[in-house]
């Protein structure tokens, strides 16, 4: 959520983000007017309303001292006057109530401002090319097989099964299979414990307060799946309960940085349209992955973007697959981000880029509605600075993996995951 010293103090930046997120002009200026509008609402109804409960608190005590003197007239015409401002006192704190709830509806559901530095742009095609691994990526046999394919040559995971057992876009994983995920789970949790983060085995479903607290409500809430029953939702990523272990804590500045991980399953109801780039793998309702998270000062959010790409960087080389990095435009940037990077895997048998981690610097935005801070040198609490990444999601991994490495006697296993999976093919 966008804090409010934004519009009054950096107007300019708040319209330029917006415009970075394609915003028309008119638009801007009727939520910027309507914000501080309802703003200069809230500050004037809450200093008639303080003015007003101090006025009625001054006369109850003249209230007491005539009744003791005995001008019960005066007093009596006093206690008329009073009960006049508690009534009126009501009325404005129903008003107050009311413009609260007004602005924090709007700037709740407005999005970050992109950082300075973010390019303008309208979708995907206007992304920035930030980085890539290898100039020539590898080309495949005529007859390599995409992965839902090599799926049917060797049973490393079943759709089907996963239809039967609960609908489109739950797969099975089995045997090799099976194994393979979870080597991936473990490499990737060691390579986090290895880089400094502590390990959190979050809970899968959670409440309103955390969900809003990280984004996804109110902009993201039809992608979860919601529990009626219980009033929880699915995670769609371990991001949520985990960047919520600190909400309405106020941390010291000796505290940072703070790295969490995770690892966790993820439940996302939107499974995309229909055709070969969701097929198999591509996109999914259930997943697994492993989530980095960290908890800055403000002034090192920006390094610790870059320190949480490397970390990623690394486990893509060690999992020898091609991939570049892309550093996404104001259009393509999720809601709750001011910076963005997306890892993509090449994917050698479908010829194309296949998302695999977005790593992200949300700035005060998730510490705004988490009432996250920390307590500066001079005793005044200041919001942090919260990131997350994709180290990593494994069903694109797992694609490009059996993608990339097929030869004539299976699937060839990278030589980090060996010590993982107990075996160097999977056939």
């Amino acid at each position: 959520m966008l804090q409010l010293a934004f519009f009054r103090e950096q107007k300019d930046r708040v319209v330029t983000g917006l415009k970075k997120r394609n915003w028309a002009d008119d638009a801007i200026e009727n939520t910027v007017n309507t914000v501080l509008s309802l703003d200069d609402k809230r500050r004037s109804t809450q200093t008639e309303l303080d003015a007003t409960l101090a006025e009625g608190k001054v006369l109850s005590k003249k209230i007491g001292d005539l009744m003791k003197s005995g001008n019960h007239t005066e007093g009596a015409a006093l206690k008329a006057k009073v009960a006049e401002l508690k009534e009126k006192s009501q009325t404005l704190e129903t008003q107050l109530d009311e413009a609260i709830k007004s602005l924090d509806d709007l700037l709740l559901s407005m999005p970050n401002l992109p950082h300075d530095t973010v390019p303008f742009g309208k979708s995907a095609d206007d992304n920035e090319v930030w980085f890539i691994a290898q100039d020539q990526l590898p080309e495949l046999s005529a007859d390599a097989l995409p992965h839902w394919e090599v799926s049917h040559k060797y049973p490393v995971f079943d759709l089907e099964l996963g239809v039967k057992l609960t609908g489109g876009g739950f797969p099975v994983f089995r045997g090799k299979g099976a194994k393979l995920v979870r080597a991936l789970i473990q490499f990737f949790l060691d390579e986090a414990a290895a880089a400094g983060y502590e390990e959190i085995v979050p809970p899968l479903m959670v409440n309103e307060a955390s969900a809003r607290g990280t984004g996804q409500i109110p902009d993201k809430e039809g992608q979860m799946y919601y529990i009626t029953a219980d009033d929880l939702y699915m995670i769609p990523t371990a991001e949520v309960p985990v960047t919520n272990i600190l909400r309405d804590v106020i941390l010291s500045e000796k505290d940072f940085p703070i790295r969490y991980c995770a690892y966790s399953q993820c439940f996302r109801r939107e499974a995309g349209s229909y055709g070969a780039h969701v097929r198999g793998l591509n996109r999914v309702h259930q997943f697994d992955k492993v989530e980095i998270v960290q908890f800055t000062h403000p002034e090192k959010s920006y390094e610790a973007l870059l320190d949480m790409v490397e970390h990623v960087k690394g486990l893509m080389s060690k999992l020898e697959l091609p991939y570049r990095i892309l550093k996404l435009c104001g259009g393509d940037m999720g809601n709750a981000s001011a910076m963005t990077f997306d890892f993509e895997a090449w994917s050698a048998a479908q010829k194309r880029w296949l998302e695999v981690s977005s790593v992200s610097n949300f700035e005060t935005f998730q510490a705004n509605r988490m009432k996250c801070r920390y307590r500066d040198a001079n005793g005044k609490t200041q919001l942090v600075h919260t990131l997350n990444g994709s180290a990593l999601a494994l069903p694109r991994i797992i694609a490009a993996l059996l993608e990339n490495n097929q030869t004539t006697e299976g699937v060839r296993i990278p030589k980090a995951l060996i010590p993982y999976t107990k075996f160097e093919i999977l056939d």
